[in-house]
């Protein structure tokens, strides 16, 4: 059977509702990864979704900020929901999902990294150190991770490659292209023997985006974008997989996130 897995920073859930229903109309994945929901999980929009076949949810929301939620259409239950820094800030759930496959079920973690506010310094930004930190912690939780099927998803906040930005030589010293949070997030992907299922089927040497600024008055003609969302698989469906999507027009929908969905099929 075919899987199809999403992940979509959604800047708020319920402002932007019937974004997700065409996303998921239009789409269909078989599970939705949200982040920054920007709600208490007891008042996410689990019916409207329900409504149109996605009937199992876990949430991890809290009021007015962040918040994850995997929605789907098959069985899901929950593994677990790590504080990678203990702020206590909703930033993760996983779920073990039931699949037909001879494979067994796939584990997948949601995350919402940290975004590290403006100043790359740790000395005088808080936020800075709070995302350096929270990847090192996904680091030392990926060594552990034993041999299952295991999809990692979300907005994890870092562009790692030199043409995942509009300007490798300009944004060096911007936060999300540092070095330092380069080197932390390929430490992840290299401690839990991730496959990153985008550059799987895109050359490295192409651009790729995920996000565009609010602040372009023409986002696309502008086209400085950076690649903050990502899929990666490892264990036995990491070979599996078929296909990477990144619904570029989505962030020219009315009212859109200034992130847009990324989507890859996998053979189970």
């Amino acid at each position: 059977m075919k899987l199809r897995i999403a992940s979509w920073n959604i800047n708020s859930v319920r402002l932007r509702l019937p974004l997700v229903q065409r996303f998921l109309t239009e789409h269909a994945p078989d599970v939705l990864c949200l982040q920054e929901i920007k709600c208490a999980s007891e008042l996410f929009p689990a019916e409207p979704l329900a409504a149109l076949g996605y009937k199992h949810a876990v949430i991890h929301g809290q009021p007015g900020y962040h918040g994850v939620a995997t929605v789907s259409r098959l069985p899901l239950a929950e593994v677990e929901r790590r504080d990678f820094n203990g702020t206590a800030e909703a930033r993760h759930v996983s779920v073990e999902v039931k699949v037909k496959g001879k494979g067994g079920p796939v584990i997948i973690d949601n995350f919402y990294v940290p975004s590290g506010g403006d100043e790359p310094d740790v000395s005088v930004n808080e936020k800075f150190k709070q995302k350096l930190d929270f990847l090192a912690a996904m680091s030392g939780w990926a060594k552990k991770l034993d041999g299952a099927s295991r999809v990692a998803v979300g907005d994890l906040n870092v562009a790692p490659g030199e043409h995942d930005v509009w300007s490798h030589k300009q944004l060096l010293n911007i936060v999300s292209h540092t070095p330092v949070e380069v080197d932390a997030l390929n430490l992840v992907i290299k401690h839990g023997g991730y496959t990153d299922v985008a550059r799987a089927f895109v050359p490295h040497t192409d651009k790729l985006y995920s996000w565009w600024s609010y602040r372009a008055k023409d986002w696309r003609a502008a086209n400085r974008g950076r690649r903050l969302d990502h899929i990666w698989a490892r264990g036995p469906i990491a070979a599996k997989a078929k296909a990477l999507h990144i619904l570029t027009d989505a962030r020219g929908w009315d009212g859109p996130s200034d992130h847009v969905p990324v989507f890859a099929d996998f053979e189970v």
